[in-house]
């Protein structure tokens, strides 16, 4: 067969190790011929493509990022953007394409098989581990650990000056890395997308702490994150050139509310991008490597218009609509009585 890959959206930990799991396997179990697409949809619609196989993948395991490029968007942003990936199907003789993306790409690949029946197989990948359909997503793992190390060691410099230190992680609809960086890094509060926090309440945790002679503190917050209506000052609506809205700086705005309100020394740290770079952990490149093995899988099954998921530790496919339009919330019981009960 011949078979396409594309990498789309936000660059992850383990995306090169999945890429080259499906050409490995690919190549020397099916004598597929494969193909990957530069610069995700766009690489599609403009036929900008290099030959993949166990030659080129050699060294990409451990390496971040991803060696095809990505871009955020869609063939559907284009007057003519679908029909130029018909025809790229069409002129290159493409009998499937993998897509290895989050929520946007998947749900691109997804209306496309049903739009135009393209032989689509999707492989669920984003730090933020919000994809419906799957138990986890590759990436995740490396992205928790980064912060992980991040907040061990703004505990020494926290508790040399009595701070408190607000730490801002990703996460624009749901809190999986602040919950899990929170409770591997020994947060003082978790703040998250899917429950508007109480400043007040953060405050009280910080002041009894103090009381009890503890006068360092880490607040670990997810960038989406919203206080309750009316509490303090919510951010302003920026939007993007996608129509989403800007995230960056709410630990400010918090840091700064926990000043006022308690008069505690208090600083905001901004992981940012650093979250999503570098060498995947160990987990993330078996975790990737066991996706890409199963989409190739998936491709000789023809399992068009699924994707690749991780349930019960067992890794299966799912139909890509699962996860259309949906972003996954974080687990409420681990959130409240296994996070919650280390609070303040």
């Amino acid at each position: 067969m011949r078979v396409g890959i594309l990498t789309g959206g936000g660059d992850c930990p383990g995306l090169n190790a999945a890429i080259r799991a499906v050409v490995r396997k690919g190549e020397q179990v099916y004598g597929d011929e494969l193909f990957g697409f530069y610069d995700a949809w766009d690489g599609v619609r403009e036929r900008r493509f290099t030959e993949l196989n166990v030659a080129t993948l050699r060294g990409m395991l451990p390496k971040g990022g991803t060696m095809l490029g990505t871009r955020r968007g869609s063939p559907y942003d284009h007057a003519t953007g679908v029909q130029e990936v018909v025809d790229t199907f069409r002129e290159m003789q493409l009998d499937a394409l993998v897509v290895i993306g989050g929520n946007g790409s998947l749900s691109v690949a997804c209306k496309l098989h049903a739009d135009r029946n393209l032989p689509i197989v999707g492989i669920p990948k984003t730090i933020d581990n919000d994809v419906v359909g799957t138990d986890v997503t590759f990436g995740f793992n490396t992205a928790v650990q980064i912060a992980t190390d991040a907040i061990d060691r703004l505990h020494t410099t926290a508790e040399s000056h009595d701070r408190v230190m607000v730490v801002e992680v990703m996460g624009r609809d749901s809190g999986w890395i602040a919950t899990y960086a929170g409770i591997a890094g020994g947060a003082t509060a978790i703040l998250i997308p899917e429950q508007p926090f109480d400043i007040d309440a953060v405050c009280a945790q910080l002041r009894s702490r103090h009381e009890r002679g503890r006068y360092a503190s880490i607040v670990v917050v997810a960038e989406g994150a919203e206080p309750l209506e009316g509490s303090m000052h919510s951010r302003d609506k920026v939007l993007d050139q996608f129509g989403h809205v800007r995230l960056g700086g709410v630990a400010q705005t918090i840091a700064n509310a926990i000043e006022e309100r308690t008069g505690f020394e208090s600083r905001m740290v901004l992981l940012g991008h650093i979250q999503r770079g570098g060498t995947p952990t160990a987990f993330d490149r078996v975790l990737s490597t066991r996706y890409g093995v199963a989409a190739i899988d998936a491709v000789h099954a023809g399992a068009w218009g699924h994707m690749v998921a991780m349930r019960g530790g067992e890794v299966m496919t799912a139909p890509l609509s699962e996860a259309v339009g949906r972003t996954r919330p974080v687990d409420m019981h681990l959130y409240n009585e296994v996070a919650g009960v280390f609070f303040g």
